[in-house]
């Protein structure tokens, strides 16, 4: 009886001291994204979103930047863009340029707090298409109340 005693209190030691990743949620690295159907941007980044209204695939555009932030974005901003306070609810950014701007700093350069990477830097892992069309996605979202 004591040595299982012994032998439980040596198991439940070491697996409370197993390195936490055993522990984690999965790999966080963004997913890739397929955009055909959507023009070409380069590699310069443009100041504004080209796949808005009246981009002639802005549907696309949309479908693309659904499944993109579903598979990348929600997990911290929530489902169509609602937050449960993890990270800022997508909804309420401004349309137009001045959110474009905000949006293209933030996907380039992440959010990182004392240290802490909050999120990384969307544009070292998507694609400019793949933002633009998730940008495209977010603005067509009910504002929130």
């Amino acid at each position: 009886m004591v040595l299982a005693n012994r032998t439980r209190k040596l198991l439940l030691t070491a697996i409370l001291m197993s390195p936490l990743t055993v522990w984690a949620h999965g790999d966080v690295t963004p997913q890739a994204v397929k955009t055909p159907g959507l023009k070409d941007l380069g590699d310069e980044w443009l100041d504004t979103n080209p796949y808005a209204k009246p981009y002639e695939n802005y549907d696309r555009a949309v479908e693309i930047g659904s499944s993109a932030y579903n598979e990348n974005c929600a997990r911290c901003h929530g489902l169509q863009g609602i937050s449960g306070g993890i990270a800022p609810d997508l909804r309420a950014l401004q349309p137009g340029p001045d959110g474009d701007q905000w949006f293209v700093y933030r996907v380039r350069n992440g959010a990182v707090r004392d240290g802490r990477v909050y999120m990384p830097r969307m544009a070292d892992y998507l694609s400019q298409e793949a933002l633009w069309a998730i940008r495209t996605y977010i603005n067509q979202l009910p504002e929130p109340e």
